[in-house]
C-alpha cells in the first residue's frame, strides 16, 4: 500500500537543506561531539550502546546535576521499569532559569504574551525568576512540600509559567489541567493525582469571551475532600465566590521574598503527571520525571528541532497538552523567547497565528496539518502576503499530513527556504519515536526513528516488516524520555503498552517505510479502516477528498454495516464558497477516481465542525463512535463537544 501522501515524479523529495544549514545545525554539532559521520550511524550507536548514547545526550546539553549520577540506567526490572541516573541529583529550573540567570542572560525575553485584543506583556528572564521565586516560597508557606500535588488549572499566561516553575524549584509535583475542563474532569484528575492545592484563575477569555474558571473549581469542590486550598489569579477582573481555604493572588504573594533556593532532587524525582484520555476507562497519568523531561526535550526539540537561545518560538497549546510544558522546558534550557498566546488560533481570525508570528518575528513555528488547513482558509485570494520571512523552523506534529496542505505550508510559511520538521511522539514517550533532520524530505514523511527509541514496525506477531508494508510503529528499547508508570496504577500500564507484542511499547500508530529510507504514518491504530480487504489508514481517503478544493477539513471512519461488516463513511466541512448541490457525489467520485471503485464511500456527511482536541487535533474515534451508536469514552479534552451533539443526531436520524 502507498504511502500517507505517496512518493511524487522524479525521486519524490520536495526540500533540500542548504550546505550552511546542514553544517551549522545543532545534529551536526552532536555528530562532531560523539564522533559519528551521519544520523542513520547515531541510530544505530543509540540501538548498540544506549547508555553511552544518553550520556553524551546529557553531556552535549550541558544538564547539570548537584551531585554527579553513578549509574547511566538500571534495567534490573526490566525494560518496562528503567531507572536512570541513578545516584544522581537535579532540578528542571537547575537547568532553565538558574542556568540563564547564572550565564548573563538575565535581561534576554524570557516569553511575549499576546492577548485576543492584541494587547502584549514581556517578561525577561530575570523578572520570570523573580516571579517564579515568590510562588515557590508561597507555596512552601502554605505547606506544600517536595512529592506533593499541585494541580494547575489556568490559562496560557505569563503567570502560568512562573507557577509551573516554582512548582519543579519546590520539588513538588505539577498535575497540569486542560483550561477547558467541566467540574467532573477537574475533580477526576485531582483526585487522582491526590492535590490537595489548586492554583487557577478567575477566567479565561476565548474567542472575545469570559469563560468562568474559579466557578468550575467551586463546582467541584464537594467531590474533592482532599482539596485544602485554592490559590486564585485575577487575571482578567471577573470576580469570584471566596470559600474557605480561597488565596486571592495578591495575598498569595504577600511577603514573598524574590529569591528562593532551588530543590537538590533525585534525578527520578517526578515532575509532572500528564492525564491522556482514552477511548475507554479513566485518564491515564503520564509520570515525567526531572531528567527524563530534560534529557528528551534537549534531544527532541533542541537538537533535532533545532531550537537555540536566539529563537522565537510559538506552539499554540494549553499546559494541560504535553506541548505546554514542552515549550516551557525546551525555551528555558536554551535562553530562548517562549511567545504565548490567548484564547484559539483561528479567532479573530484563521491567519491570527500567522499576523502574530510575523509580528514579533517568530523563528521557529509549531503546528498541526489541521492548524495549518486553518490557516490556508483564512489567506484569502489575492490579499497581501503575510511576512514569514523570520521562521527558519516549522515544526509538525499530531496527525499525518495531506499533500496539499503540506505545500501551502511549504511555499506560503516556509518560502522554500525553512523546512518542515515533521515528528510522531506521544504524551506517555516524552515527545518524540520518530523525528525528522536537515535532510532532504518528502512531503509528510519523517527521516526516520528518534535515537534512544529503538522504534521499528513490526506485524502482529512483532517480526519487522521491510519498506512499502504498514505496521504497527513499536520501541524496542527504553528510552529517557518515556513515562515511569502511569500514576499509582502500575498493572494498566504494562496492559496498555507492553502487552500486545511482549517485550516492545506498542505506539499505537500505523507507519511504513519506503525504499528511500522516508518513514510515514497512516493514522492510530485504532482508526484502521479495512476496505477489499486491505488496511487502510484514513488519511490517504482524507487526502483524495480534500484534493477536491471544495473541502476545509476531511474525516474518514469505518462504521458497522449489515453487509459488509465495515462500510467508509466521509465526514467534510465544506469551504465557504463550495456549491452544496450535488456535493456528496463529486466527493465520491474523487475518492473513486483517485483510489478506485473499493474505496467509494457508503455515504458522505457535511457538517460545520469536526471534533477536535486543544491542539486542533482531529479526533476520529468520536467521530466515529457517535455514528455508530457507539460509547464516546472521555470528552473532557474535546473543545467543541457540540460537534459531537451533531453527528449523533445525524447517526439517529
Amino acid at each position: 500500500m502507498t504511502a500517507a501522501i505517496p512518493p511524487q515524479a522524479d525521486d519524490g523529495f520536495r526540500w533540500r537543506p542548504t550546505a550552511q544549514q546542514t553544517s551549522a545545525s545543532r545534529l551536526a554539532a552532536l555528530l562532531r561531539h560523539v564522533g559519528l559521520g551521519s544520523y542513520h550511524a547515531l541510530v544505530a550507536w543509540s540501538r548498540e550502546e544506549p547508555d553511552r548514547f544518553w550520556a553524551s545526550i546529557l553531556e552535549f546539553s550541558g544538564i547539570r546535576f548537584y551531585r554527579p549520577y553513578e549509574r547511566l540506567c538500571d534495567l534490573s526490572e526490566g525494560v518496562q521499569w528503567p531507572r536512570w541516573c541513578v545516584g544522581g541529583t537535579t532540578n528542571l529550573v537547575l537547568n532553565t532559569l538558574d542556568r540563564q540567570i547564572a550565564a548573563g542572560r538575565g535581561a534576554h525575553p524570557a516569553l511575549v504574551w499576546v492577548g485576543e485584543d492584541g494587547r502584549s506583556v514581556s517578561w525577561d528572564y530575570d523578572e520570570l525568576q523573580r516571579q517564579t521565586c515568590r510562588i515557590a516560597a508561597s507555596l512552601v508557606k502554605l505547606g506544600c512540600k517536595a512529592g506533593d500535588s499541585v494541580a494547575l488549572f489556568m490559562p496560557i499566561l505569563p503567570e502560568t509559567v512562573a507557577v509551573f516553575y516554582a512548582v519543579a524549584k519546590i520539588g513538588a509535583i505539577a498535575l497540569p489541567l486542560f483550561s477547558g475542563f467541566g467540574a467532573d474532569a477537574v475533580a477526576t484528575r485531582v483526585n487522582a493525582g491526590g492535590a490537595r492545592l489548586i492554583v487557577t484563575a478567575d477566567g479565561a477569555r476565548r474567542r472575545g469571551k469570559t469563560l468562568p474558571m474559579k466557578t468550575v473549581i467551586d463546582a467541584a469542590r464537594p467531590a474533592m475532600p482532599q482539596l485544602a486550598h485554592v490559590v486564585v489569579l485575577d487575571a482578567l477582573g471577573c470576580g469570584w465566590d471566596r470559600q474557605p481555604g480561597d488565596l486571592g493572588w495578591d495575598e498569595f504573594l504577600a511577603g514573598a521574598p524574590t529569591d528562593y533556593p532551588t530543590a537538590q532532587l533525585d534525578a527520578e524525582a517526578p515532575l509532572m503527571v500528564l492525564y491522556t484520555s482514552g477511548t475507554t476507562g479513566v485518564p491515564k497519568g503520564a509520570v515525567h520525571t526531572h531528567v527524563g523531561f530534560l534529557a528528551k526535550m534537549s534531544l527532541d526539540y533542541n537538537i533535532f528541532n533545532e531550537t537555540g537561545p536566539d529563537d522565537r518560538f510559538i506552539w499554540m497549546s494549553d499546559l494541560g497538552w504535553l506541548v505546554g510544558p514542552a515549550q516551557i522546558a525546551t525555551t528555558g534550557m536554551v535562553g530562548a523567547t517562549l511567545v504565548l498566546a490567548e484564547g484559539v488560533p483561528d479567532y479573530p481570525a484563521n491567519d491570527r497565528l500567522l499576523r502574530l508570528a510575523s509580528q514579533h518575528k517568530v523563528t521557529v513555528f509549531g503546528l498541526s496539518p489541521t492548524l495549518a488547513r486553518m490557516m490556508k482558509a483564512g489567506v484569502s485570494a489575492g490579499a497581501p502576503r503575510i511576512d514569514m520571512s523570520a521562521i527558519r523552523i516549522v515544526i509538525s506534529g499530531g496527525e499525518p499530513w495531506d499533500l496539499p496542505t503540506w505545500e501551502w505550508t511549504m511555499d506560503y510559511m516556509c518560502r522554500g527556504v525553512a523546512p518542515i520538521m515533521n515528528h510522531c511522539g506521544g504524551t506517555e514517550i516524552g515527545t518524540l519515536v520518530l523525528s525528522s533532520i536537515l535532510d532532504p524530505m518528502k512531503p509528510g514523511g519523517f527521516s526516520g526513528p528518534a535515537p534512544g527509541t529503538g522504534a521499528d514496525i513490526v506485524d502482529a506477531d512483532g517480526r519487522s516488516l521491510p519498506p512499502g508494508e504498514i505496521g504497527e510503529l513499536v520501541m524496542k528499547q527504553a528510552s529517557m524520555g518515556t513515562t515511569r508508570g502511569l500514576w499509582k496504577d502500575r498493572e494498566r500500564y504494562l496492559e496498555s503498552y507492553w502487552s500486545r507484542i511482549p517485550g516492545m511499547w506498542v505506539q499505537g500508530d500505523l507507519a511504513s517505510r519506503d525504499a528511500q529510507g522516508i518513514w510515514y504514518v497512516h493514522g492510530r491504530s485504532d482508526d484502521t479502516l479495512k476496505i477489499a480487504g486491505k488496511r487502510t489508514g484514513p488519511t490517504e481517503i482524507e487526502t483524495a477528498l480534500l484534493s477536491s478544493g471544495e473541502l476545509g477539513e476531511a474525516c474518514a471512519v469505518g462504521v458497522p454495516d449489515a453487509v459488509k461488516g465495515y462500510a467508509l463513511v466521509c465526514v467534510v466541512v465544506p469551504r465557504p464558497d463550495t456549491r452544496m448541490e450535488g456535493l456528496p457525489d463529486r466527493l465520491k467520485a474523487v475518492v473513486v477516481s483517485k483510489l478506485g471503485a473499493s474505496y467509494a464511500p457508503k455515504e458522505v456527511i457535511t457538517v460545520e465542525a469536526l471534533p477536535k482536541n486543544r491542539t486542533g487535533k482531529l479526533v476520529r474515534r468520536l467521530v466515529r463512535n457517535a455514528l455508530s451508536g457507539q460509547p464516546l469514552g472521555d470528552l473532557s479534552s474535546i473543545v467543541n463537544p457540540d460537534a459531537v451533539d451533531v453527528l449523533r443526531a445525524r447517526a439517529a436520524a
